[in-house]
């Protein structure tokens, strides 16, 4: 008898199936055992009887977490009085086989969530474990979801996928720390982001393109929201002629990959604009006091979320209009205002993407790299990129892991990453 997934057999609702799984939870009576039985689609209850023989011996041996394939007949499972709902079924069980055997004692209770951050690193200690919660599973369901209708937009919209190298030989980036590494005879850094290599791919002629990849920042954060090591969505595309295109493009990308979520309602188009200066105006009249000028601290942030919710009815909000302080020399500037042409967009009170239209004019591109203190001997091959013809073109760096953080309100973005680096982690 071929096995067959537990949502499968509750569709069945009868008849004699296969099953595979871990023991999730065991109930053992006098001459009847009751146990669950969890695979990435479900949980069904196992009911093992004293008349099974050697079987039921065996199953008095089992541990939780116990990886066991059973055999047996679907029933119908009795309601508790009063209960409504939809009918489930258990397994009335003719036979077993462990798979597997667990230790009996387990390093952290499986079912559990974690309430604090001792208890958050001691989960991601064992992470294999803690990831067998059906809960946690639905996080990288979630992604997969989420980055599949985001392809699937992108590919729509005529966007070729490249790949980029990690190794670099200068860092690109201002205002955050790198990750220098030894390189034979020379350094190396780890890419802050594709930042540079996809710009070139748009100076050689693709002119929408996009990558998933990871990114590294040597940032001593220890927030729920900062981690060292994670995926990056990125995007860039020529021709680009004002902002407003680019959150365009953005926004209706959002929208594509959050509607292929499984019970997931999708934002309403177009999300909200105000610029930096509004949005300070907005926290002043909420008592919230400014730490810096040209950017938000988490509180901002966190209110800026409420207030996209009191006034726009929405989760997302797009801030522009950024001091030339708070972005990297790349970004072009208003001519009238000096400001750059960028912007932040929050989701539930979090910057998940920064996005801004490139300075492609290679005389005004080296000007503000000498303003931002950066050597133009080391950023040579960059800076040539844009000296033999280049399209005016902008993009954007997306963040999936805060998006998925913010979708499942998920209390720390390491519970959205598989394995996640920080400034203490780097096991297992």
């Amino acid at each position: 008898m071929e096995k067959i997934s537990i949502s499968e057999a509750k569709k069945q609702q009868g008849g004699e199936v296969a099953l595979i799984g871990f023991i999730s939870s065991l109930r053992v009576h006098k001459g009847l055992i009751f146990a669950d039985l969890r695979d990435n689609s479900g949980v069904m209850q196992l009911v093992i009887e004293e008349s099974l023989g050697e079987a039921f011996k065996l199953a008095e041996t089992l541990t939780l977490e116990t990886y066991l394939k059973v055999w047996g007949s679907l029933k119908e499972k009795p309601m508790k009085k009063g209960a409504e709902g939809d009918k489930d079924y258990e397994l009335s069980v003719t036979n077993l086989g462990v798979v597997t055997l667990a230790l009996p004692e387990l390093p952290i209770p499986v079912s559990n969530k974690a309430d604090n951050e001792a208890e958050i690193d001691l989960r991601f200690d064992w992470r294999f474990l803690d990831l067998r919660s059906n809960d946690r599973l639905k996080i990288f369901k979630t992604w997969t979801e989420l980055e599949h209708g985001c392809r699937t937009y992108l590919l729509a919209n005529n966007f070729t996928q490249i790949y980029t190298p990690t190794f670099m030989g200068t860092a690109s980036e201002t205002g955050a720390d790198v990750f220098a590494v030894k390189y034979f005879d020379k350094t190396a850094y780890l890419a802050q982001s594709p930042q540079f290599y996809k710009q070139m791919a748009i100076v050689a002629g693709m002119s929408r393109v996009f990558m998933t990849g990871t990114v590294y920042r040597a940032e001593k954060s220890n927030t729920n929201r900062h981690v060292t090591e994670f995926t990056g969505w990125d995007l860039e595309v020529a021709d680009i002629e004002n902002l407003e295109e680019l959150m365009k493009i953005e926004e209706e990308m959002l929208v594509a990959s959050m509607s292929a979520v499984t019970d997931f309602t999708a934002p309403s188009l177009p999300f909200p604009r105000i610029s930096l200066a509004e949005a300070k105006e907005k926290l002043a009249k909420k008592g919230i006091k400014s730490e810096a000028p040209d950017d938000f601290s988490s509180e901002e942030e966190k209110t800026l979320g409420l207030i996209a919710q009191e006034e726009f009815n929405h989760d997302f909000l797009f801030i522009t209009d950024y001091p030339n302080t708070a972005r990297p020399f790349y970004h072009m500037r208003d001519e009238a205002t000096g400001l750059t042409k960028s912007y932040d967009l929050l989701y539930k009170g979090l910057e998940i993407t920064t996005g801004a239209i490139r300075e492609h004019r290679i005389e005004i591109l080296e000007k503000q790299a000498l303003e931002k203190g950066m050597n133009l001997e080391e950023l040579k091959d960059y800076l040539n990129f844009f000296r033999y013809g280049a399209p005016a073109h902008g993009g954007m760096g997306i963040g999936p892991a805060r998006i998925i953080m913010k979708m499942l309100d998920l209390n720390n973005i390491k519970e959205a990453i598989l394995l996640p680096r920080d400034v203490k982690r780097l096991n297992p």
